[in-house]
């Protein structure tokens, strides 16, 4: 099974930025693919905020929409998530996820990292 190892929360104030990392322990991920992360804060359901193809497809949930980047590293399985502008709500527990097609099937496997904590004051 692949593991996700993540890097990069912490505590910042409104308005500062923080880049998180996650890079998979694999020898080789298979394409097509996608990585990201979600996040998840207390009482609240664990919602989707960014993530990038093997093509290099970018999303963004829309409250993160012009304020977070993700990029991608294909030679260090790692993609990173550049967060700027931040604010209060932006506050949760960060996991980073991969999606990769099983070679030679038409299954998807689904990894998940053990999660940072980012957290904003206002």
């Amino acid at each position: 099974q692949v593991q996700l190892v993540e890097s990069g929360g912490g505590l910042v104030q409104a308005g500062g930025s923080l880049r998180l990392s996650c890079a998979a322990a694999s020898v080789i991920i298979f394409s097509p693919n996608a990585m990201g992360w979600y996040r998840q804060a207390p009482e609240k359901q664990r919602e989707l905020v960014s993530s990038i193809t093997s093509a290099g497809s970018t999303n963004y949930a829309d409250s993160v929409n012009g304020r977070f980047t993700i990029s991608r590293d294909n030679a260090k399985n790692t993609v990173y998530l550049q967060m700027n502008s931040l604010k209060s709500e932006d506050t949760a527990v960060y996991y980073c996820y991969l999606k990769v097609k099983r070679h030679a099937t038409v299954f998807w496997d689904e990894y998940w990292g053990q999660g940072t904590q980012v957290t904003v004051s206002s």
